[in-house]
Protein backbone atom coordinates (compact mmCIF):
# COMPACT_ATOMS: atom_id res chain seq x y z
CA UNK A 1 0.00 0.00 0.00
CA UNK A 2 0.93 3.53 -0.16
CA UNK A 3 2.49 5.24 3.12
CA UNK A 4 -0.08 4.97 6.10
CA UNK A 5 2.44 7.18 7.91
CA UNK A 6 0.97 10.49 8.93
CA UNK A 7 3.49 13.79 7.60
CA UNK A 8 3.87 16.68 9.59
CA UNK A 9 5.25 18.65 7.02
CA UNK A 10 3.86 18.32 3.65
CA UNK A 11 5.31 17.27 0.51
CA UNK A 12 6.18 19.55 -2.29
CA UNK A 13 4.29 19.56 -5.62
CA UNK A 14 6.06 16.94 -7.34
CA UNK A 15 4.85 14.44 -4.90
CA UNK A 16 8.64 14.13 -3.13
CA UNK A 17 9.33 14.41 0.37
CA UNK A 18 11.96 17.27 0.95
CA UNK A 19 16.01 16.29 1.32
CA UNK A 20 16.35 14.81 4.74
CA UNK A 21 18.67 12.56 6.74
CA UNK A 22 18.76 9.02 6.54
CA UNK A 23 18.11 7.53 10.36
CA UNK A 24 18.36 8.99 13.49
CA UNK A 25 21.51 6.93 15.12
CA UNK A 26 23.96 9.06 13.65
CA UNK A 27 22.09 12.35 12.32
CA UNK A 28 25.23 13.24 9.68
CA UNK A 29 24.39 15.09 6.37
CA UNK A 30 26.46 13.05 4.43
CA UNK A 31 24.97 14.27 1.31
CA UNK A 32 26.93 17.28 2.11
CA UNK A 33 29.95 16.56 3.03
CA UNK A 34 30.38 14.94 -0.31
CA UNK A 35 29.05 18.21 -2.02
CA UNK A 36 31.42 20.31 -0.32
CA UNK A 37 34.29 21.89 -2.84
CA UNK A 38 36.97 21.16 0.22
CA UNK A 39 36.51 17.50 -1.13
CA UNK A 40 36.31 14.23 1.53
CA UNK A 41 39.90 14.88 3.21
CA UNK A 42 43.38 14.27 2.29
CA UNK A 43 46.45 12.05 3.04
CA UNK A 44 50.12 13.35 3.68
CA UNK A 45 52.31 13.56 -0.06
CA UNK A 46 54.25 10.64 1.82
CA UNK A 47 51.20 8.26 1.49
CA UNK A 48 50.23 8.53 -2.26
CA UNK A 49 50.41 5.11 -4.23
CA UNK A 50 49.62 3.21 -0.36
CA UNK A 51 47.48 0.50 -0.85
CA UNK A 52 44.38 -0.25 0.89
CA UNK A 53 42.82 -3.60 0.64
CA UNK A 54 39.29 -3.35 0.18
CA UNK A 55 37.27 -7.03 0.39
CA UNK A 56 34.34 -6.90 -1.41
CA UNK A 57 33.41 -5.42 -4.94
CA UNK A 58 29.64 -4.21 -4.29
CA UNK A 59 28.81 -0.97 -3.30
CA UNK A 60 30.30 -0.04 -0.58
CA UNK A 61 33.41 -1.60 -1.96
CA UNK A 62 33.32 0.99 -4.74
CA UNK A 63 32.50 3.83 -3.45
CA UNK A 64 35.34 3.10 -1.15
CA UNK A 65 37.46 2.43 -3.52
CA UNK A 66 36.98 5.26 -5.18
CA UNK A 67 36.80 7.91 -2.84
CA UNK A 68 40.14 6.64 -1.82
CA UNK A 69 41.17 6.70 -5.41
CA UNK A 70 40.46 10.53 -5.41
CA UNK A 71 43.06 11.26 -2.23
CA UNK A 72 45.90 9.64 -4.37
CA UNK A 73 45.81 6.40 -2.47
CA UNK A 74 45.78 2.81 -4.00
CA UNK A 75 42.51 0.86 -3.83
CA UNK A 76 43.54 -3.38 -4.06
CA UNK A 77 39.98 -4.64 -4.75
CA UNK A 78 38.60 -7.85 -4.08
CA UNK A 79 35.79 -9.67 -5.33
CA UNK A 80 34.44 -12.86 -5.06
CA UNK A 81 31.49 -12.91 -7.35
CA UNK A 82 30.95 -10.42 -9.85
CA UNK A 83 31.12 -6.39 -9.29
CA UNK A 84 27.89 -4.93 -8.09
CA UNK A 85 26.75 -7.23 -4.98
CA UNK A 86 23.38 -7.20 -4.18
CA UNK A 87 22.93 -4.44 -6.98
CA UNK A 88 22.34 -7.24 -9.64
CA UNK A 89 20.83 -7.16 -13.29
CA UNK A 90 20.28 -9.47 -15.21
CA UNK A 91 19.01 -10.49 -18.39
CA UNK A 92 16.91 -13.08 -19.85
CA UNK A 93 18.49 -15.14 -22.61
CA UNK A 94 17.18 -14.86 -26.22
CA UNK A 95 14.73 -11.52 -25.29
CA UNK A 96 15.13 -7.25 -25.58
CA UNK A 97 18.99 -7.18 -24.27
CA UNK A 98 17.01 -3.76 -23.14
CA UNK A 99 14.48 -6.15 -20.88
CA UNK A 100 16.54 -6.68 -17.10
CA UNK A 101 15.58 -7.73 -14.25
CA UNK A 102 16.82 -6.49 -10.89
CA UNK A 103 17.69 -9.69 -8.64
CA UNK A 104 18.90 -7.55 -5.38
CA UNK A 105 18.25 -3.87 -4.87
CA UNK A 106 15.62 -2.14 -7.28
CA UNK A 107 13.90 0.62 -5.39
CA UNK A 108 15.44 3.56 -3.53
CA UNK A 109 13.97 6.06 -1.85
CA UNK A 110 14.65 9.98 -2.30
CA UNK A 111 15.66 10.25 1.27
CA UNK A 112 19.46 8.07 -0.29
CA UNK A 113 20.60 11.74 -0.74
CA UNK A 114 24.29 9.74 -0.17
CA UNK A 115 23.18 7.38 -3.20
CA UNK A 116 21.40 10.10 -5.58
CA UNK A 117 25.03 11.38 -5.25
CA UNK A 118 26.33 8.75 -7.19
CA UNK A 119 23.71 8.07 -9.41
CA UNK A 120 24.16 11.81 -10.34
CA UNK A 121 27.73 11.52 -10.77
CA UNK A 122 27.99 8.59 -13.10
CA UNK A 123 25.12 10.21 -14.78
CA UNK A 124 22.19 7.13 -14.56
CA UNK A 125 18.22 8.52 -14.52
CA UNK A 126 15.59 7.01 -11.76
CA UNK A 127 11.87 6.55 -12.85
CA UNK A 128 9.03 5.72 -10.51
CA UNK A 129 9.11 2.18 -9.34
CA UNK A 130 5.11 0.40 -9.38
CA UNK A 131 4.54 -0.25 -5.88
CA UNK A 132 1.37 -1.18 -4.89
CA UNK A 133 -1.06 1.87 -5.02
CA UNK A 134 1.82 4.01 -6.00
CA UNK A 135 1.15 7.17 -8.17
CA UNK A 136 2.66 5.27 -10.92
CA UNK A 137 0.93 2.07 -10.37
CA UNK A 138 -2.52 1.59 -12.63
CA UNK A 139 -4.13 -0.69 -10.31
CA UNK A 140 -3.11 -3.10 -7.14
CA UNK A 141 -5.09 -5.96 -6.32
CA UNK A 142 -5.25 -6.70 -2.48
CA UNK A 143 -6.13 -10.66 -2.41
CA UNK A 144 -6.09 -12.16 1.39
CA UNK A 145 -7.98 -14.99 2.13
CA UNK A 146 -9.58 -15.93 -1.17
CA UNK A 147 -11.01 -12.50 -1.53
CA UNK A 148 -9.65 -10.00 -4.28
CA UNK A 149 -10.02 -6.32 -3.90
CA UNK A 150 -8.98 -4.03 -6.93
CA UNK A 151 -7.82 -0.95 -6.71
CA UNK A 152 -6.41 2.18 -8.27
CA UNK A 153 -5.67 4.06 -5.31
CA UNK A 154 -6.35 3.60 -1.93
CA UNK A 155 -9.56 5.47 -1.47
CA UNK A 156 -10.97 2.48 -3.51
CA UNK A 157 -10.14 -1.00 -1.08
CA UNK A 158 -12.53 -1.45 1.63
CA UNK A 159 -12.96 0.05 4.85
CA UNK A 160 -11.19 -2.04 6.98
CA UNK A 161 -7.94 -1.46 4.81
CA UNK A 162 -8.42 2.27 6.01
CA UNK A 163 -9.14 1.83 9.38
CA UNK A 164 -5.75 -0.64 9.79
CA UNK A 165 -3.74 2.45 8.26
CA UNK A 166 -5.20 5.07 10.55
CA UNK A 167 -4.07 2.05 13.47
CA UNK A 168 -1.02 1.78 12.12
CA UNK A 169 -0.73 6.20 12.12
CA UNK A 170 -2.23 6.24 15.55
CA UNK A 171 -0.07 3.32 16.86
CA UNK A 172 3.36 5.02 15.16
CA UNK A 173 2.15 8.58 16.59
CA UNK A 174 1.27 7.28 20.35
CA UNK A 175 4.09 4.93 20.89
CA UNK A 176 7.11 6.22 18.95
CA UNK A 177 6.61 10.33 18.31
CA UNK A 178 5.89 9.90 14.89
CA UNK A 179 5.09 13.66 13.99
CA UNK A 180 7.82 14.87 16.28
CA UNK A 181 10.75 12.78 15.24
CA UNK A 182 10.09 13.12 11.49
CA UNK A 183 9.51 16.98 11.54
CA UNK A 184 13.29 17.03 13.12
CA UNK A 185 14.67 14.51 10.69
CA UNK A 186 12.94 16.79 7.68
CA UNK A 187 14.81 20.14 9.44
CA UNK A 188 17.95 18.10 10.15
CA UNK A 189 17.11 19.51 13.78
CA UNK A 190 20.42 17.35 15.55
CA UNK A 191 19.81 17.92 19.37
CA UNK A 192 16.10 17.89 18.58
CA UNK A 193 16.26 13.98 17.00
CA UNK A 194 18.78 12.50 19.51
CA UNK A 195 16.56 13.93 22.74
CA UNK A 196 13.61 12.04 21.03
CA UNK A 197 15.94 8.61 19.97
CA UNK A 198 17.78 8.37 22.90
CA UNK A 199 14.36 8.08 24.86
CA UNK A 200 12.69 5.18 21.81
CA UNK A 201 16.34 3.33 22.07
CA UNK A 202 16.34 2.62 25.85
CA UNK A 203 12.56 2.36 25.90
CA UNK A 204 12.00 -0.12 22.61
CA UNK A 205 15.28 -2.15 22.54
CA UNK A 206 13.58 -5.16 23.61
CA UNK A 207 10.61 -4.73 21.93
CA UNK A 208 9.51 -6.87 18.58
CA UNK A 209 7.40 -5.26 15.96
CA UNK A 210 4.87 -7.47 16.47
CA UNK A 211 5.08 -6.33 20.49
CA UNK A 212 5.00 -2.83 19.82
CA UNK A 213 1.78 -3.13 17.53
CA UNK A 214 0.04 -5.33 20.35
CA UNK A 215 1.16 -2.37 22.84
CA UNK A 216 -1.22 -0.40 21.01
CA UNK A 217 -4.66 0.23 21.95
CA UNK A 218 -4.96 1.26 18.23
CA UNK A 219 -4.34 -2.76 17.17
CA UNK A 220 -6.36 -4.47 19.69
CA UNK A 221 -7.83 -6.34 17.18
CA UNK A 222 -5.69 -9.27 16.12
CA UNK A 223 -8.13 -9.37 12.34
CA UNK A 224 -6.39 -6.01 12.25
CA UNK A 225 -2.95 -7.13 13.15
CA UNK A 226 -3.17 -10.00 10.36
CA UNK A 227 -4.49 -7.65 7.45
CA UNK A 228 -1.64 -5.45 8.56
CA UNK A 229 0.92 -7.99 8.29
CA UNK A 230 -0.10 -9.31 5.04
CA UNK A 231 -0.79 -5.68 2.93
CA UNK A 232 1.46 -3.30 5.58
CA UNK A 233 2.84 -0.11 3.94
CA UNK A 234 5.06 1.54 1.17
CA UNK A 235 6.02 -1.94 -0.29
CA UNK A 236 3.75 -4.20 0.98
CA UNK A 237 3.43 -6.98 3.88
CA UNK A 238 5.73 -6.63 6.80
CA UNK A 239 4.82 -9.93 8.89
CA UNK A 240 7.87 -11.02 8.07
CA UNK A 241 9.38 -8.70 10.02
CA UNK A 242 6.99 -8.95 12.90
CA UNK A 243 10.00 -10.60 15.08
CA UNK A 244 12.88 -8.07 14.29
CA UNK A 245 13.32 -5.16 16.45
CA UNK A 246 10.55 -2.27 16.02
CA UNK A 247 13.94 -0.01 16.53
CA UNK A 248 14.79 -0.83 12.87
CA UNK A 249 10.86 -0.23 11.43
CA UNK A 250 11.08 3.31 12.81
CA UNK A 251 14.48 4.08 10.94
CA UNK A 252 12.37 3.32 8.19
CA UNK A 253 9.22 5.23 8.42
CA UNK A 254 10.69 7.84 10.14
CA UNK A 255 12.80 8.83 6.88
CA UNK A 256 10.36 7.34 4.68
CA UNK A 257 12.32 5.22 2.93
CA UNK A 258 9.71 2.86 2.04
CA UNK A 259 8.00 5.67 0.29
CA UNK A 260 7.77 7.29 -3.26
CA UNK A 261 10.52 4.82 -4.28
CA UNK A 262 12.59 5.19 -7.64
CA UNK A 263 14.46 2.63 -9.95
CA UNK A 264 17.35 3.02 -12.04
CA UNK A 265 17.06 3.28 -15.58
CA UNK A 266 18.84 0.21 -16.98
CA UNK A 267 19.35 -1.63 -14.00
CA UNK A 268 20.92 -0.67 -10.62
CA UNK A 269 24.06 -2.65 -11.40
CA UNK A 270 24.89 0.10 -13.82
CA UNK A 271 26.04 2.19 -10.68
CA UNK A 272 29.01 -0.06 -9.35
CA UNK A 273 30.21 -1.03 -12.91
CA UNK A 274 30.28 2.70 -13.93
CA UNK A 275 31.93 3.59 -10.65
CA UNK A 276 34.39 1.43 -11.49
CA UNK A 277 35.29 2.65 -14.83
CA UNK A 278 35.07 6.27 -13.87
CA UNK A 279 37.93 8.98 -14.58
CA UNK A 280 37.25 11.49 -12.16
CA UNK A 281 37.95 15.22 -12.85
CA UNK A 282 39.50 15.89 -9.52
CA UNK A 283 42.22 13.47 -7.88
CA UNK A 284 44.85 13.52 -6.50
CA UNK A 285 48.55 11.51 -7.21
CA UNK A 286 47.02 9.96 -10.06
CA UNK A 287 47.19 11.22 -13.58
CA UNK A 288 43.73 12.24 -15.18
CA UNK A 289 42.19 9.20 -17.00
CA UNK A 290 42.79 7.07 -14.04
CA UNK A 291 39.96 4.56 -12.88
CA UNK A 292 39.82 1.77 -10.54
CA UNK A 293 39.65 -0.49 -13.95
CA UNK A 294 42.68 1.08 -14.45
CA UNK A 295 44.60 0.34 -11.31
CA UNK A 296 43.95 -2.98 -11.70
CA UNK A 297 45.76 -5.36 -13.80
CA UNK A 298 43.35 -6.29 -16.75
CA UNK A 299 40.60 -4.37 -15.79
CA UNK A 300 39.74 -6.90 -12.75
CA UNK A 301 39.49 -7.12 -9.29
CA UNK A 302 41.88 -9.67 -7.11
CA UNK A 303 39.94 -12.81 -6.70
CA UNK A 304 37.80 -14.10 -3.26
CA UNK A 305 39.66 -13.93 0.09
CA UNK A 306 40.95 -16.88 1.85
CA UNK A 307 42.83 -15.60 4.61
CA UNK A 308 43.15 -12.10 6.75
CA UNK A 309 45.79 -12.11 9.94
CA UNK A 310 47.84 -9.44 11.58
CA UNK A 311 51.27 -9.50 11.07
CA UNK A 312 54.41 -7.66 11.94
CA UNK A 313 53.74 -3.70 12.50
CA UNK A 314 50.07 -4.00 12.56
CA UNK A 315 49.18 -4.57 9.08
CA UNK A 316 46.58 -6.29 7.28
CA UNK A 317 47.73 -9.27 5.27
CA UNK A 318 45.39 -10.95 2.87
CA UNK A 319 45.48 -14.25 1.05
CA UNK A 320 43.74 -14.48 -1.76
CA UNK A 321 42.14 -17.47 -3.84
CA UNK A 322 44.96 -17.54 -6.08
CA UNK A 323 47.42 -18.12 -3.53
CA UNK A 324 48.70 -14.47 -3.72
CA UNK A 325 49.76 -12.60 -0.23
CA UNK A 326 49.82 -8.81 0.11
CA UNK A 327 50.00 -7.33 3.09
CA UNK A 328 48.67 -3.32 3.65
CA UNK A 329 48.83 -0.78 6.31
CA UNK A 330 44.83 -0.61 6.65
CA UNK A 331 41.97 -2.72 4.79
CA UNK A 332 38.48 -2.14 4.19
CA UNK A 333 35.87 -5.20 4.99
CA UNK A 334 32.60 -4.33 2.68
CA UNK A 335 31.59 -7.90 2.23
CA UNK A 336 28.62 -9.87 4.40
CA UNK A 337 30.03 -9.80 7.65
CA UNK A 338 29.65 -13.90 8.36
CA UNK A 339 31.90 -14.76 5.87
CA UNK A 340 35.04 -13.67 8.10
CA UNK A 341 32.93 -16.86 10.04
CA UNK A 342 32.99 -19.17 7.68
CA UNK A 343 34.78 -18.14 3.86
CA UNK A 344 37.72 -16.16 5.23
CA UNK A 345 40.30 -17.93 7.62
CA UNK A 346 40.72 -14.73 9.92
CA UNK A 347 43.08 -13.87 13.03
CA UNK A 348 40.91 -13.23 16.64
CA UNK A 349 43.45 -10.09 16.41
CA UNK A 350 41.77 -9.00 13.85
CA UNK A 351 38.52 -7.18 15.62
CA UNK A 352 38.03 -6.90 19.06
CA UNK A 353 36.32 -9.81 20.99
CA UNK A 354 33.30 -7.42 21.25
CA UNK A 355 33.18 -6.74 18.07
CA UNK A 356 33.47 -10.28 17.09
CA UNK A 357 30.51 -11.05 19.31
CA UNK A 358 28.67 -8.53 17.50
CA UNK A 359 29.47 -10.38 13.98
CA UNK A 360 28.18 -13.42 15.36
CA UNK A 361 25.02 -12.31 16.69
CA UNK A 362 23.92 -10.29 13.62
CA UNK A 363 20.63 -11.73 12.09
CA UNK A 364 20.31 -11.95 8.30
CA UNK A 365 16.94 -12.13 6.39
CA UNK A 366 16.10 -14.55 3.55
CA UNK A 367 14.52 -13.22 -0.16
CA UNK A 368 13.60 -14.68 -3.03
CA UNK A 369 12.57 -13.11 -6.36
CA UNK A 370 11.58 -15.01 -9.93
CA UNK A 371 11.23 -13.29 -13.43
CA UNK A 372 9.72 -14.03 -16.12
CA UNK A 373 10.16 -12.24 -19.70
CA UNK A 374 6.68 -11.40 -21.52
CA UNK A 375 6.05 -10.49 -25.03
CA UNK A 376 4.08 -7.10 -24.25
CA UNK A 377 2.75 -4.92 -21.33
CA UNK A 378 -0.63 -7.12 -21.39
CA UNK A 379 -1.89 -5.32 -18.31
CA UNK A 380 -2.51 -2.83 -19.81
CA UNK A 381 -4.71 -3.86 -21.65
CA UNK A 382 -8.66 -3.07 -20.40
CA UNK A 383 -11.03 -6.46 -19.49
CA UNK A 384 -14.14 -5.39 -21.77
CA UNK A 385 -16.76 -6.62 -19.22
CA UNK A 386 -15.14 -5.09 -16.50
CA UNK A 387 -13.59 -2.10 -17.55
CA UNK A 388 -10.57 -2.84 -15.03
CA UNK A 389 -6.80 -3.87 -16.07
CA UNK A 390 -6.59 -7.46 -17.21
CA UNK A 391 -3.90 -7.82 -14.51
CA UNK A 392 -2.46 -5.51 -11.54
CA UNK A 393 0.48 -5.19 -9.42
CA UNK A 394 -0.47 -7.65 -6.90
CA UNK A 395 -0.35 -8.55 -3.07
CA UNK A 396 -1.96 -11.66 -1.50
CA UNK A 397 -1.00 -14.24 0.94
CA UNK A 398 -0.55 -16.58 -1.32
CA UNK A 399 2.52 -17.94 -2.37
CA UNK A 400 3.77 -15.67 -4.56
CA UNK A 401 2.86 -12.67 -2.10
CA UNK A 402 4.00 -9.70 -3.92
CA UNK A 403 3.92 -9.81 -7.52
CA UNK A 404 5.03 -6.73 -9.80
CA UNK A 405 4.65 -5.45 -13.34
CA UNK A 406 7.41 -4.09 -15.02
CA UNK A 407 7.66 -2.57 -18.37
CA UNK A 408 9.29 0.51 -20.67
CA UNK A 409 6.29 1.45 -22.55
CA UNK A 410 3.29 -0.17 -24.00
CA UNK A 411 5.76 -1.48 -27.21
CA UNK A 412 8.00 -4.06 -26.56
CA UNK A 413 9.01 -6.72 -24.15
CA UNK A 414 8.34 -6.56 -20.97
CA UNK A 415 8.99 -8.27 -17.58
CA UNK A 416 6.59 -9.69 -14.02
CA UNK A 417 8.71 -10.54 -10.61
CA UNK A 418 6.20 -13.24 -10.04
CA UNK A 419 6.95 -13.48 -6.49
CA UNK A 420 8.94 -11.56 -3.80
CA UNK A 421 9.42 -12.77 -0.68
CA UNK A 422 11.33 -12.48 2.85
CA UNK A 423 12.27 -15.14 5.01
CA UNK A 424 9.85 -18.43 5.70
CA UNK A 425 8.34 -17.13 2.61
CA UNK A 426 11.08 -17.51 1.14
CA UNK A 427 12.35 -20.05 2.26
CA UNK A 428 9.38 -22.19 1.54
CA UNK A 429 10.98 -21.89 -2.74
CA UNK A 430 14.31 -23.00 -1.72
CA UNK A 431 14.41 -26.44 -2.65
CA UNK A 432 12.77 -25.90 -6.15
CA UNK A 433 14.06 -24.98 -9.40
CA UNK A 434 13.19 -22.21 -11.20
CA UNK A 435 10.60 -23.56 -13.50
CA UNK A 436 9.01 -25.54 -10.24
CA UNK A 437 8.58 -22.24 -8.59
CA UNK A 438 7.44 -20.90 -11.82
CA UNK A 439 4.74 -23.44 -12.13
CA UNK A 440 3.70 -22.59 -8.60
CA UNK A 441 3.42 -18.96 -9.02
CA UNK A 442 1.04 -19.22 -12.21
CA UNK A 443 -1.18 -21.52 -10.01
CA UNK A 444 -1.89 -19.06 -7.10
CA UNK A 445 -1.79 -16.12 -9.49
CA UNK A 446 -4.40 -18.46 -11.42
CA UNK A 447 -6.38 -18.55 -8.90
CA UNK A 448 -6.57 -14.53 -8.29
CA UNK A 449 -7.03 -14.21 -12.12
CA UNK A 450 -8.61 -16.88 -13.40
CA UNK A 451 -9.78 -15.53 -16.90
CA UNK A 452 -6.04 -14.76 -17.68
CA UNK A 453 -3.54 -16.48 -19.36
CA UNK A 454 -0.47 -15.36 -18.26
CA UNK A 455 1.61 -18.29 -19.65
CA UNK A 456 0.47 -17.58 -23.14
CA UNK A 457 2.58 -14.33 -22.95
CA UNK A 458 5.70 -15.56 -21.81
CA UNK A 459 8.65 -15.85 -24.05
CA UNK A 460 11.71 -16.91 -21.95
CA UNK A 461 12.82 -18.91 -19.09
CA UNK A 462 12.85 -17.66 -15.81
CA UNK A 463 15.25 -16.32 -13.58
CA UNK A 464 15.76 -16.33 -10.25
CA UNK A 465 17.81 -15.81 -7.15
CA UNK A 466 17.37 -17.19 -3.08
CA UNK A 467 19.58 -15.00 -1.80
CA UNK A 468 20.02 -17.43 1.57
CA UNK A 469 21.63 -19.76 -0.96
CA UNK A 470 24.46 -17.70 -2.76
CA UNK A 471 27.83 -18.68 -1.40
CA UNK A 472 28.45 -15.40 -0.55
CA UNK A 473 25.74 -13.70 0.46
CA UNK A 474 23.86 -16.20 2.91
CA UNK A 475 21.05 -13.54 3.23
CA UNK A 476 19.96 -10.43 1.89
CA UNK A 477 20.25 -8.09 4.60
CA UNK A 478 20.61 -7.32 8.74
CA UNK A 479 17.67 -6.66 9.98
CA UNK A 480 18.36 -6.52 13.93
CA UNK A 481 16.63 -8.42 16.79
CA UNK A 482 15.42 -7.25 20.33
CA UNK A 483 18.35 -6.59 22.39
CA UNK A 484 20.36 -6.03 19.44
CA UNK A 485 21.02 -2.45 19.38
CA UNK A 486 24.14 -2.61 21.38
CA UNK A 487 25.89 -4.98 19.17
CA UNK A 488 25.22 -2.47 15.74
CA UNK A 489 26.49 0.24 17.40
CA UNK A 490 29.86 -2.02 17.88
CA UNK A 491 29.81 -2.45 14.28
CA UNK A 492 29.00 0.97 13.08
CA UNK A 493 31.10 3.07 15.10
CA UNK A 494 34.33 0.68 14.75
CA UNK A 495 35.84 3.18 12.08
CA UNK A 496 36.69 6.00 15.02
CA UNK A 497 39.09 3.66 16.20
CA UNK A 498 41.38 6.25 18.80
CA UNK A 499 40.09 4.47 21.40
CA UNK A 500 41.15 1.38 20.13
CA UNK A 501 44.15 -0.83 21.46
CA UNK A 502 47.16 -0.22 18.67
CA UNK A 503 46.89 -3.69 17.35
CA UNK A 504 43.22 -3.90 17.01
CA UNK A 505 43.25 -0.55 14.20
CA UNK A 506 43.86 -0.51 10.37
CA UNK A 507 40.72 -2.84 8.99
CA UNK A 508 37.57 -0.92 8.72
CA UNK A 509 34.01 -2.55 8.50
CA UNK A 510 31.62 -1.36 6.10
CA UNK A 511 28.72 -2.25 3.96
CA UNK A 512 24.69 -2.45 4.52
CA UNK A 513 24.66 -4.51 7.35
CA UNK A 514 27.27 -2.39 8.78
CA UNK A 515 25.27 0.51 8.89
CA UNK A 516 21.83 1.01 11.10
CA UNK A 517 19.75 0.93 7.78
CA UNK A 518 20.34 -2.34 6.45
CA UNK A 519 18.82 -3.41 3.31
CA UNK A 520 19.26 0.21 1.74
CA UNK A 521 21.75 1.31 -0.62
CA UNK A 522 22.57 4.38 1.52
CA UNK A 523 23.75 2.47 4.37
CA UNK A 524 26.14 1.03 2.15
CA UNK A 525 26.90 4.51 1.06
CA UNK A 526 27.22 6.02 4.04
CA UNK A 527 29.60 2.74 5.84
CA UNK A 528 31.81 3.39 3.13
CA UNK A 529 32.17 6.98 3.48
CA UNK A 530 32.79 6.30 7.63
CA UNK A 531 35.33 3.94 6.40
CA UNK A 532 36.69 6.34 3.70
CA UNK A 533 37.54 8.61 7.03
CA UNK A 534 38.81 6.15 8.94
CA UNK A 535 41.63 4.84 6.90
CA UNK A 536 42.68 8.91 5.87
CA UNK A 537 43.01 9.19 9.46
CA UNK A 538 45.08 5.79 10.28
CA UNK A 539 47.35 6.88 7.58
CA UNK A 540 47.69 10.57 8.73
CA UNK A 541 45.22 12.62 7.06
CA UNK A 542 42.44 14.45 7.87
CA UNK A 543 40.09 16.87 6.59
CA UNK A 544 39.24 20.59 5.56
CA UNK A 545 38.16 22.71 8.55
CA UNK A 546 35.38 23.65 6.74
CA UNK A 547 33.90 19.77 5.48
CA UNK A 548 34.48 17.84 8.95
CA UNK A 549 33.69 13.97 8.67
CA UNK A 550 31.85 11.80 9.85
CA UNK A 551 34.86 10.73 12.48
CA UNK A 552 35.61 14.75 13.03
CA UNK A 553 32.16 15.36 14.71
CA UNK A 554 31.75 11.45 16.04
CA UNK A 555 31.44 13.16 19.91
CA UNK A 556 28.72 15.42 19.13
CA UNK A 557 26.23 12.94 17.16
CA UNK A 558 27.94 9.30 18.49
CA UNK A 559 24.93 6.79 18.79
CA UNK A 560 22.78 6.23 21.93
CA UNK A 561 25.05 4.08 24.17
CA UNK A 562 23.16 2.00 26.19
CA UNK A 563 24.33 0.44 29.68
CA UNK A 564 25.89 -3.20 29.33
CA UNK A 565 25.79 -3.86 33.35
Amino acid sequence: MTSTVPTAVPHPGDGLPPVTMFGPDFPYAYDDYLAHPAGLGQVPATEHGTEVAVIGGGLSGLVTAYELMKMGLKPVVYEADQLGGRLRTVGFDGCDPDLTAELGAMRFPPSSTALQHYIDLVGLETKPFPNPLAPCTPSTVVDLKGESHYAESAEDLPEVYRRVADAWARCLEEGADFSDMNRAIRERDVPRIREVWARLVEKLDNQTFYGFLCDSPAFSSFRDREIFGQVGFGTGGWDTDFPNSILEILRVVYTEADDHHRGIVGGSQQLPLRLWEREPQKIVHWPHGTSLSSLHPAGEPRPAVTRLHRTAGNRITVTDADGDIRTYRAAVFTAQSWMLLSKIQCDDALLPIDHWTAVERTHYMESSKLFVPVDRPFWRDKDPQTGRDLMSMTLTDRMTRGTYLLDNGPDGQAAICLSYTWCDDSLKWLPLSAHERMEVMLKSLGEIYPNLDIRSHIVGNPVTVSWENEPYFMGAFKANLPGHYRYQRRLFTHFVQDRLPEDRRGLFLAGDDISWTAGWAEGAVQTALNAVWGVMRHLGGETDPTNPGPGDVFDEIAPVELPED
